[in-house]
């Protein structure tokens, strides 16, 4: 139920292990039961898993113990500890220091998409190609696996993530004579301001600190701000044209008084959801279990529908949140530590047990598609199959989306320039040219060549 908290938080990062990103280090040695780059054997494996071994998990998902419990029994010689050494910065500062020191780190870790690139420059993850994760592709969504495998390598197996779409209060919009959701974005300012006129609620908040959700936004625009060949050369364009247009939207509506800049998570913004000063959230696939347990009091009065479109007719979103589980380059027990990564989130039980239980919005296809999930109807949304939708919208996010091997800097720097102008409700488009030259000024001083 707080899967969203931590993931939005997480996805704030910092800055501090930085400068370990391109010190070269590694996890050590690549272990003893198959770790080069030859493929790994059916025999190799059946060998592997019937070795007597202790592997070690990080990860932040609660009751994950429950799939590790269905992995232990289908494997019984392997023993697995998971430990939740904490979430976002805290998760990466000590991953990062356990590998720099070469000792102490898992076998398997949690990791986010937006941050895999960071691990891979250092050599701290095990491509996984070679145990067979390649023949997994089709299991999930084209996008979510390209997260994991932007080349020919495959760097982790996905668990998690967020499309993006479009939480309303339909009682407040209906107040507002608003009987369908906002189907494009001029549509959505349209609405904005006939809710705050009639009924003084926002009909949404961008948290002014929350790069997350703007990056969903280029996302869904077709904006590629980041890019990375995963060596040394970088792109940035955090402040195109295209960009522009996305910052100059959501300027008008701000300095208009018709959306809140409230900085996200916290408890004012959650007594916002609850007592109807926001009318809506443009959110994730995490959101909306998040917000039955935030604002249960006004179940049955909330709707689901897809983002706005920039274009009408169209139909395309982008992503926010979410995660995946990466094998240690150090690990010493390779081909049982890719196993589970394969089981927790491809099992066809523990994946359903993942989205079912632990409520993470699923990447695997089998999910995606499995009645028992897609069907359940949400009293809290009037009995829409709230599943279903946002599977629908699952299929509309555009696949080629990349990130740079230094997404804490990015995003601390986020809520330097981007953030701070959004609360002041200043113009975004030129502090985008701010963030632009800060993030190019910090790849070329740490060697990067930027295109």
């Amino acid at each position: 139920m707080n899967k969203a908290p931590r993931t939005a938080t997480a996805l704030l990062g910092g800055i501090a292990a930085t400068a370990l990103i391109l010190s070269g280090c590694s996890g050590g040695g690549t272990g003893d039961n198959g770790g080069g780059t030859d493929t790994i054997t059916q025999d190799q494996i059946d060998e592997a898993m019937t070795t007597p071994t202790n592997l070690t998990f990080w990860t932040w998902v609660p009751d994950i113990q429950n799939e590790v419990d269905l992995f232990e029994a289908k494997y019984p010689d392997i023993k697995v500890k998971v430990e939740n050494v904490g979430q976002g910065l805290p998760h990466y500062q000590k991953l990062r220091s356990a590998i720099e020191a070469g000792e102490g780190a898992p076998d398997v870790a949690q990791i986010e998409y937006q941050y895999i690139p960071s691990f891979v420059l250092p050599e701290s993850l095990l491509d996984l190609t070679p145990y067979g994760a390649d023949e997994l592709a089709d299991d999930y969504v084209g996008w979510a696996w390209n997260q994991v495998s932007p080349a020919e390598e495959v760097w982790a197996i996905p668990q998690d993530v967020g499309p993006m779409g479009n939480l309303y209060r339909e009682d407040i919009l209906t107040k507002a004579g608003i009987t369908d959701p906002p189907a494009t974005y001029d549509d959505y300012a349209t609405a904005a301001k006939a809710v705050k006129d009639k009924t003084g609620s926002y009909i949404s908040n961008l948290g002014a600190t929350q790069a997350g959700q703007m990056i969903g936004f280029f996302w869904q625009a077709g904006i590629k701000p980041f890019g990375y060949d995963g060596a040394e050369t970088v792109k940035i364009d955090v402040n195109s044209d295209e960009a522009k247009q996305v910052a100059d939207y959501w300027t008008g509506l701000i300095q208009d008084d018709l959306i809140s800049t409230d900085v996200d998570f916290n408890d004012e913004w959650y007594q916002g959801l609850a007592n109807g000063k926001y009318a809506g959230w443009l959110t994730a696939a995490w959101a909306p279990v998040f917000l039955q347990g935030t604002a249960e009091d006004t179940s049955g009065l909330w709707r689901a529908a897809p983002l706005p479109q920039w274009e009408e007719g169209a139909e395309v979103s982008g992503n926010w949140g979410g995660s995946s589980d990466a094998v240690l380059a150090g690990s010493k027990n390779p081909i049982a530590a890719y196993e589970l990564a394969k089981f927790i989130n491809n099992d066809e039980e523990s994946a359903m047990m993942l989205a079912t239980e632990q409520f993470l919005f699923p990447p695997q296809v089998s999910v995606l598609e499995n009645p028992e999930w897609v069907d359940q109807q949400s009293e809290f949304y009037g009995g829409q199959e709230v599943n279903k939708l946002f599977a629908e919208i699952s299929t509309t996010v555009d696949t080629d989306f990349q990130w740079l091997p230094f997404m804490d800097y990015v995003y601390s720097t986020y809520s330097e320039t981007i953030g701070t102008v959004i609360e002041a409700k200043g113009d975004i488009s030129s502090a985008l040219d701010t963030w632009q030259d800060q993030l190019v000024k910090y790849a070329e001083d740490q060697g990067f060549t930027v295109e």
